[in-house]
């Protein structure tokens, strides 16, 4: 692949406050916007079974505009598009991108790609029982919007990946792009089919492969900010080729950062004025787009990140499901936390100094707000001199 020879050469600290006002976590919210602005701002919002605070599509609107309800949160993403609307048809879709994860329903014509390839897959992990995918278009026709379980039956027996043919064959159709999600209900997916749920203008809207990459590419580039070619296809997990394929003409610009070591792109956009503005303080979803990718953590923040909550209990280094801290445009440190009634419990707590203290203890009463508790306990600080520091600043903030 030819490039242009890069006209713009950024320190280190500018591609990190590039990346941190890309990602809405520098500057003033937009909080008009809230969660759906938040959604088409980052292009994608992983989702993940897990809940300890709350589930990671809700951590992440948290982490940018802060103590916004939970409920506000579910309906932002899920509910009609206009009052009156002759069916519910939402702002979101759920679909694979950089995991499974919430899109902007006006994405929907950009996966056409990921659509086809589904369709054209030789092998699949699961055998569609003979007449079920038919049966399930039909049934979906004559009542839905319906869960799996409404369809007839999730899984065959207690395990997790032992799907009932019906759950084969809904899944498959939402691969395929015949069905869509159209809400969560107690985590489990609702399924309605995609001409009742995606607005006709998108839906039999199909671009080429080319064009849906090309714009897959300039949306990963913006909601990065700057990024190298791994890190913008990363974003919705785009092959190599893929975005070398398109990445000239997405209207990305080729830059250099300093201590990079690799070529990279920005959003013009991005480099038109310098990213000023207040920090966020706050907990992070080990799922948030800012640090879902080690490798881009590690370069822009000097942090290894890794989510242990399926690593064997006595091998986890800092919790179940350990929170990054970020604060004054940096990682500070980590929680691992739970909830026992009205208590948020930092199990176990790492400052990166003395300095962090300040920050960790306001991420941690804010988080605890949100989640409606009105005590937070700490428990076990890695340094253990910082221990009575933390505890004595967050007594001070609750008090």
């Amino acid at each position: 692949m030819t490039t242009p020879r890069p006209t713009t050469t950024l320190t280190a600290d500018d591609a990190r406050r590039i990346a941190l006002r890309a990602q809405g976590f520098l500057g003033a919210p937009n909080r008009r916007s809230g969660t759906r602005g938040i959604l088409r701002h980052l292009g994608a919002v992983q989702l993940d079974t897990i809940s300890v605070l709350a589930r990671s599509h809700e951590l992440v609107p948290y982490a940018r505009l802060g103590a916004i309800g939970r409920k506000t949160v579910e309906h932002a993403y899920w509910k009609a598009a206009s009052s009156g609307a002759p069916s519910a048809r939402p702002h979101a879709f759920e679909y694979w991108s950089h995991a499974a994860c919430i899109l902007p329903i006006e994405e929907w014509p950009h996966f056409a790609f990921r659509r086809r390839a589904y369709r054209n897959r030789p092998h699949w992990n699961h055998e569609l029982p003979d007449g079920a995918y038919d049966q399930v278009i039909k049934q979906l026709r004559s009542e839905g919007p319906l869960t799996a379980t409404e369809l007839g039956g999730a899984k065959k027996t207690n395990d997790w990946w032992d799907w009932s043919g019906t759950k084969v064959a809904v899944e498959r159709a939402l691969m395929y792009g015949e069905v869509v999600c159209v809400e969560r209900r107690g985590w489990k997916r609702v399924y309605d089919l995609a001409e009742r749920a995606v607005p006709d203008t998108l839906l039999h809207d199909e671009p080429d492969d080319t064009e849906c990459l090309r714009r897959l590419v300039r949306l990963a580039g913006q909601s990065l900010g700057v990024g190298t070619r791994a890190d913008i296809a990363d974003y919705h997990r785009l092959k190599a080729e893929q975005v070398d394929a398109v990445i000239a003409d997405s209207g990305l610009v080729p830059v250099t950062v300093e201590g990079w070591g690799k070529p990279a792109w920005a959003d013009p956009a991005a480099l038109q004025t310098p990213p000023r503005g207040r920090h966020r303080t706050t907990l992070l979803s080990p799922f948030d787009s800012l640090i879902w990718e080690r490798a881009r953590t590690e370069r822009i923040f000097g942090f290894t990140h890794r989510l242990e909550a399926y690593v064997p209990k006595h091998k986890r280094v800092h919790g179940y499901f350990a929170m990054p801290v970020l604060a004054g445009g940096h990682l500070v440190g980590r929680v691992d936390p739970a909830r026992e009634g009205h208590t948020l419990v930092a199990r176990q707590v790492t400052l990166d100094g003395p300095k962090a203290v300040p920050s960790v203890a306001q991420a941690l009463v804010e988080a605890a707000t949100w989640v409606n508790c009105t005590d937070v306990r700490v428990e076990r600080v890695d340094a253990p001199e910082h221990r009575e520091p933390l505890v004595k600043e967050i007594t001070r903030i609750l008090a």
